[in-house]
């Protein structure tokens, strides 16, 4: 006799019935399968192409107001009993040198599904056709002469995310992200030159299907970037000084990305998180108070943006993906926050916790590709001129 397999579900209850037993005053899980595809063409030549795909759990506990996080890539019944016991050990051990309880704020409970719209599976796609519009698209930059590298890419991810608490939670989620792009390098005399498309650095990928790769018309622009490749050989310098600028998107997007999006973190604010781009200059007496820029500059953090990369339905910790505003009229008035963090502030989360995987514990909120950090349009503008 076939001994019949638990559900995901039934895993998942598992995990969260053996955590309360064991003394934890609130747990959740998350079972994350993710799969991977990516082609890389250069000069007429598939230069690299790859496939992945992986699965694995992680369990969160509090036990005794501190936190304790376990992981494996193992999905079995007595797998599910050893990682949620560890997590608790964890918890406990924590709990002897911890400097305050854990304080998520009122509970959080949310029966959903979410998947990314989606018209055309990228992984319906076969390679020969990705293949060949790449190398489409390769030759057309190749046809200037100047241009003695052509590049060009794709990238395709799918996510599938389960995840339930003890308080009542059971979110189901997919997430899809296409994206691909060209470039062009061009060598002169005594100067070599890149251009690239649609990004000025990397590709362009959002949450959403195969019909994100058509949509951007790679072969039909091929041509021209090879063409302006070469024009930067010739082009004169920018000149130096103090003046006034417009940011082209790709730039812009970058320029809040950094200067904007890092600061408002709010562990990096507290001093728990310092990775990449260190604390945060933006302490907790500057909210609603520092000026960010003028009086037009407004800026909203936003999960909710069809086919944007930092598109979801939930987060991590279950919490509904939203639109908060960052700087109002040139103030700064949000962060990102995660359940724990929010409450240092007497608010409720804003739906920015998000893990890489699910090795990863759900340990701080994130910005940028994870959540759209934008600067908005004003409501009106003017042109001067000499």
């Amino acid at each position: 006799m076939v001994e019949r397999r638990p559900t995901l579900r039934e895993l998942t209850e598992r995990a969260l019935d053996l955590a309360g037993v064991q003394g934890a005053s609130y747990a959740d899980i998350r079972i994350v399968r993710r799969e991977s595809q990516g082609i890389t063409v250069k000069n007429g030549v598939v230069e690299a192409l790859s496939s992945s795909e992986n699965q694995g759990f992680g369990v969160r506990v509090i036990v005794d107001g501190a936190w304790g996080f376990a992981s494996s890539a193992y999905l079995e019944p007595a797998e599910v009993d050893r990682v949620t016991a560890l997590a608790v050990q964890i918890a406990k051990a924590s709990a002897l040198v911890k400097t305050q309880d854990v304080n998520l704020g009122p509970p959080v409970v949310h029966v959903a599904t979410y998947r990314t719209p989606a018209e055309i599976d990228p992984f319906e796609v076969s390679l020969e056709k990705k293949i060949e519009l790449l190398l489409a698209a390769d030759e057309a930059m190749r046809r200037t002469k100047g241009v003695k590298v052509a590049k060009g890419n794709m990238a395709f991810i799918r996510e599938h995310k389960i995840f339930a608490s003890s308080e009542g939670s059971f979110i189901e989620q997919e997430i899809i992200e296409s994206g691909a792009g060209l470039e062009a390098t061009a060598v002169g005399e005594d100067d070599v030159q890149k251009r690239s498309y649609p990004n000025s650095f990397g590709r362009h990928q959002g949450t959403a299907g195969y019909e994100f790769i058509v949509a951007m018309d790679l072969a039909g622009n091929a041509g021209r970037i090879g063409e302006e490749a070469v024009a930067l050989l010739t082009a004169p310098q920018c000149p130096g000084g103090t003046m006034t600028i417009i940011l082209g998107p790709t730039q812009l997007a970058l320029q809040v990305h950094e200067s904007c999006g890092h600061p408002i973190e709010l562990d990096r604010v507290f001093g728990t998180e310092a990775s990449y781009a260190g604390t945060s200059f933006l302490t907790t007496e500057k909210l609603g108070n520092f000026r960010y820029g003028s009086e037009i500059v407004n800026i909203t953090a936003d999960a909710t943006v069809p086919g944007g990369l930092g598109t979801f339905g939930y987060d991590d910790e279950g919490v509904p993906a939203q639109r908060t505003p960052i700087v109002r009229e040139g103030i700064f008035v949000g962060y990102l926050t995660s359940r724990e963090t929010a409450t240092m502030l007497g608010q409720q989360s804003n739906g920015a916790m998000r893990a890489d995987g699910w090795k990863e514990n759900t340990g701080k909120p994130q910005n940028g590709s994870l959540k759209i950090l934008s600067l908005n349009p004003g409501k009106s503008w003017k042109r001067e001129r000499d």
